[in-house]
């Protein structure tokens, strides 16, 4: 591990979803084991070496001092994405769900049936990642064990904190890319699960996930087997997709005609609980709402998927999920749509609350908000929030370093701008050439900080 690392400069972050604190002058401090140890507020650049020998620190610190126009944010979280997908991005556009999965996504995956092909794409799609900023990522692997295990390995040593799931899919697929049955399903999900415990057997950094793709494709045998492991792994996460498209809901209806909506149909399972993630949720009944509330479930809110790869413009009631309650967060889901960067999903989210407010009067979301569902919101629909997702004492040092006067397209700076005015040109504007150096846990994992001060 890294010795003990302390930050002095402006923070930005969340505390709430209504709450976007914006604090100049704060000195941070990170143990070697990564967690924050310290965060004082209000301490002048003057002050800060005597501010430190106050607090009686193991070893003197490796001191970064942020410029006037650098800061630091929580790491992004991308709460839905399909690692095998990475090199199929901006292919499909304009085809409806189950097509564009038949044409171009189970071809694509099945390749990964190749250890080295899948060590190739993942090593590229996790360096991709890092590179954006997404400390934390919740992935669906392909439906094979060995490259599920790969992807693990490659996020471990990457540094990049991973929820990571083999697919599992037994029908409605082709037969060159489906399990056989269901209790081959099964048995390749609890050797995943076992390789990955093994090697993080804390879970700090890597955990497995289960992960139905969706149950048009599983059989009611494999979904009850999974909810059977959910129930005996309370600490295992669920992710699946969720009334992503009206064809993709249709189809599900029709294999489950006892069922009135998917809700019911996951419950019944043991699949919709407070660990699960669901994918989209783009077309939702008051009902289904109430539902996840319910269960406490989490929203993976993907809008460049949604208006890009599916059959229509589709565009969640995220402000409506958000007045009930409902913990939401934001992926990428990058094979299905044209970015694999949390800022423009950011962006995108903005502009299809928009489109939503003009058609339903629902409350749009802000640039504040969907900051929001990038950093602490993601944390708590991976139920990681009480290690990550803001700057609170005691939890895991996630970080961006932020530098906003660098060659980009990022809007310029002017005098007269103050630091909220040039964290929101960042959000709206800026790229990964402006995420000049990315910590998970305290290691840094992109970029090369200034020498010790």
């Amino acid at each position: 591990m890294v010795g003990v690392l302390a930050f002095h400069g402006t923070i930005i972050h969340c505390a709430a979803a209504t709450e976007t604190k914006i604090l100049k002058d704060t000195l941070l401090v990170v143990t070697p084991d990564g967690r924050l140890s310290h965060v004082k507020h209000g301490v002048p650049e003057s002050d800060v070496h005597n501010a430190l020998s106050q607090l009686q620190l193991p070893e003197p610190p490796n001191l970064r001092v942020l410029s006037q126009t650098e800061f630091l944010i929580p790491g992004f979280v991308d709460t839905h994405n399909h690692a095998p997908q990475w090199a199929q991005r901006g292919l499909g556009g304009g085809l409806h769900i189950l097509e564009w999965l038949e044409q171009i996504t189970f071809p694509n995956e099945a390749r990964f049936e190749d250890p080295e092909h899948a060590r190739k794409i993942y090593s590229s799609c996790v360096d991709g990642f890092i590179k954006q900023g997404v400390t934390t990522c919740s992935y669906y692997g392909s439906l094979h064990g060995e490259a599920t295990k790969i992807l693990a390995d490659i996020c471990l040593a990457k540094g990049q904190r991973a929820l990571i799931g083999k697919c599992n899919m037994n029908r409605n697929a082709p037969d060159y890319y489906r399990d056989k049955d269901a209790a081959e399903s099964i048995a390749v999900t609890k050797d995943v699960i076992d390789h990955v415990r093994a090697l993080n057997a804390s879970g700090a950094l890597i955990k497995p996930i289960l992960t139905p793709r969706f149950a048009i494709c599983c059989d009611d045998e494999l979904l009850e087997n999974l909810g059977s492991l959910a129930t005996q792994n309370p600490d295992l996460p669920i992710q699946t997709h969720f009334n992503e498209a009206q064809q993709e809901i249709d189809a599900t209806l029709s294999l489950f005609p006892s069922f009135k909506n998917e809700a019911d149909l996951y419950d019944h399972y043991g699949l919709l609980t407070n660990r699960s993630i669901l994918a989209h949720c783009t077309i939702m009944t008051d009902y289904e709402i109430d539902k996840l509330r319910h269960a406490d479930s989490g929203v993976a809110h993907c809008p460049i998927a949604n208006t890009t790869v599916g059959g229509g413009f589709m565009a969640a009631p995220i402000g409506k999920f958000l007045e009930k309650g409902i913990k939401v967060g934001l992926g990428t889901d990058s094979g299905g749509g044209f970015s694999s960067s949390i800022l423009d999903v950011i962006r995108q989210a903005i502009i299809v609350s928009n489109a939503r407010h003009l058609m339903t009067g629902e409350p749009a979301l802000s640039v504040w908000q969907c900051f929001y569902l990038a950093t602490l919101g993601g944390a708590r629909v991976c139920s990681l929030e009480d290690k990550i997702g803001n700057f609170q004492v005691g939890k895991d040092f996630d970080a961006l370093v932020i530098r906003t006067e660098t060659d980009g397209v990022m809007t310029m700076l002017q005098a007269q701008d103050n630091v909220e005015m040039i964290f929101e040109k960042f959000l709206i504007s800026g790229d990964d050439r402006n995420i000049a150096e990315v910590y998970v846990r305290g290691r840094q994992v992109k970029g090369m900080s200034s020498s010790p001060v």
